[in-house]
């Protein structure tokens, strides 16, 4: 059981402050209209086209030659390379598809933790990524990931499908052990088209955070890591003899809380943070942290400001 899994029993069920269904009230979906103006203006002077992958195919911009197989398309020869070399070549093209974004939010048991104020954030910034991409027209997936890939919104499209979004999102409770690794290699095997993934999540995997980010670079997704914490887990009001358990695995430990003791937790949070960071440099993923204690809509714009999910 890693330090920073350990948590005090008596707080795991603590009374939630707000109830889920009024995560997207009126008040909350005027501030994604005001993120998806934001994101409008970013885009401004920009082709939409910039936005979109692109694949090999039989689209209108020229992009290479390759040499001639039986069984090409006898359109696309390049004559004119035929009469000045005698070489048959076919020219190939670069083909627009419209840029997915899979929105995958950590619904494991450590993310309620408390009073739940981290899955809460996770809904509310899920719901507003996904907004802004349906306001751009891309496709929108939102699926909930713990051990495994526990429920899908399968990828649409159009400014009006937030209100999916909402009923997918609500529901979703902290249940479960974190193993991100195996939940999506699970997702990627099962997305025909690649894309961008939004990571929502406090990465608190006993099997390392590295597992779960390279499943989605080894797969060819972009990666989006926002990772969400609260300051209070790093200097909990703890003091003197007290049980600790781990909220996902049910493990237990005696330990004696000290100034000192709870001096080294909060130097090994912060050093988790940072080996994090570290790694998604390292590996070009765009990483955002966030205190819960941030409003959703200031986070969203530090996450457009970080280039990971506006180009």
């Amino acid at each position: 059981m890693g330090l920073l899994d350990t948590i005090l029993r008596r707080g795991a069920r603590a009374p939630a402050r707000a109830k889920d269904d009024e995560l997207f009230d009126d008040e909350f979906q005027k501030k994604l209209d005001v993120l998806s103006l934001v994101s409008r203006r970013v885009f401004s002077g920009k082709s939409r086209a910039e936005r979109r992958t692109k694949k090999s195919g039989s689209g209108v911009e020229f992009k290479d030659h390759r040499d001639y197989v039986e069984g090409d398309d006898l359109r696309y020869l390049d004559w004119s390379i035929y009469q000045r070399f005698g070489k048959l070549q076919t020219r190939l093209y670069e083909e627009e598809e419209d840029l997915s974004v899979y929105v995958l939010v950590d619904t494991s048991t450590s993310m309620g933790f408390g009073d739940g104020d981290k899955l809460r954030q996770a809904k509310r910034v899920a719901a507003a990524l996904a907004y802004v991409a349906l306001a751009n027209l891309d496709r929108v997936g939102v699926l909930a990931v713990r051990d495994a890939v526990n429920r899908t919104m399968q990828p649409t499209r159009g400014k009006q499908r937030i209100f999916r979004v909402f009923e997918f999102l609500r529901p979703l409770a902290a249940d479960g052990t974190t193993e991100l690794g195996p939940a999506l290699r699970a997702f990627a095997a099962q997305q025909k088209r690649r894309g961008l993934a939004v990571l929502v999540s406090d990465l608190y995997d006993p099997r390392g955070f590295e597992e779960g980010i390279n499943a989605l670079r080894y797969a060819k997704f972009e990666v989006l890591v926002i990772h969400l914490r609260d300051a209070r887990e790093a200097r909990p009001a703890l003091h003197g003899d007290v049980r600790l358990y781990d909220c996902e695995t049910g493990e237990e430990r005696e330990v004696t809380v000290t100034p000192k003791v709870l001096a080294r937790f909060a130097e090994a949070y912060a050093a988790y943070g940072d080996d994090v960071a570290r790694f998604c440099k390292s590996k070009q993923v765009t990483y955002v942290a966030a205190d819960v204690s941030t409003p959703f809509d200031e986070l969203v714009l530090r996450v457009f400001r970080s280039g990971g999910f506006l180009r």
